[in-house]
């Protein structure tokens, strides 16, 4: 008696051979590992974005008023209302102060932003260190002095006794944008020694009676 094939072990000799059913799985961790990878490796080796700031360093008070030192190379700016820019140079005089030397009292002179103002006014004041700067490029330029060495000497130069020190000042009306564009201007002029101070009441009064 012969046996029936179903076909369920495929034994038999003219039986079909059925293709064998592979797994649709895939196995994503590799996948997963190398992302992570890459993406560590991305991170580690970006540059972020750096927060543009502007560091300014204030002089400690001194404990005693006598020990003030008085700034004779000085230019003093005060900013006030509708973009205004006042200045004077030396120590501050007004009528009734102590004035044992007989200068002459102070008087404010106004100037803006413009290149034939502002940028102007500091490169006439501070002109012997800007000359001697100048000369320390043409020095970096020839390859006479490396450039860690004209860094030094630009900062010695900067703040050298002789070289001119910036007061900025401004009253409740001055625009702090305004501030900052003249710190800009300053370090675009090479000046080393500048202080952001308050504004004082004998300058204030001098300063509404010539902004009318």
């Amino acid at each position: 008696m012969a046996d029936v094939n179903t076909g369920g072990d495929g034994g038999g000799k003219h039986a079909k051979k059925r293709a064998k059913k592979s797994s649709t799985r895939i196995d994503m961790t590799p996948m997963v590992d190398l992302a992570f990878l890459l993406l560590t490796f991305f991170v580690l080796t970006s540059t972020f974005a750096k927060p543009k700031t502007m560091e300014i360093n204030y002089p400690a008070d001194p404990k005693d008023e006598k020990d003030r030192i008085k700034v004779t190379n000085a230019l003093t700016f005060i900013m006030t209302k509708d973009d205004a820019i006042y200045y004077y140079y030396g120590e501050f005089f007004a009528e009734g102060m102590p004035n044992p030397e007989g200068k002459p009292v102070t008087k404010l002179t106004k100037t803006d932003f413009s290149p034939d103002g502002l940028h102007k006014l500091l490169l006439e004041y501070n002109k012997p260190t800007t000359e001697a700067i100048k000369k320390l490029e043409e020095q970096l330029i020839k390859k006479e002095i490396a450039d860690t060495t004209f860094k030094r000497l630009a900062v010695k130069e900067k703040g050298d006794k002789k070289a001119l020190t910036v007061l900025v000042k401004a009253d409740d009306q001055a625009v702090y944008k305004n501030v900052i564009d003249v710190i800009d201007e300053l370090n675009i002029c090479n000046i080393g020694k500048y202080a952001v101070v308050d504004l004082g009441a004998k300058e204030m009064e001098l300063l509404n009676a010539t902004n009318k």
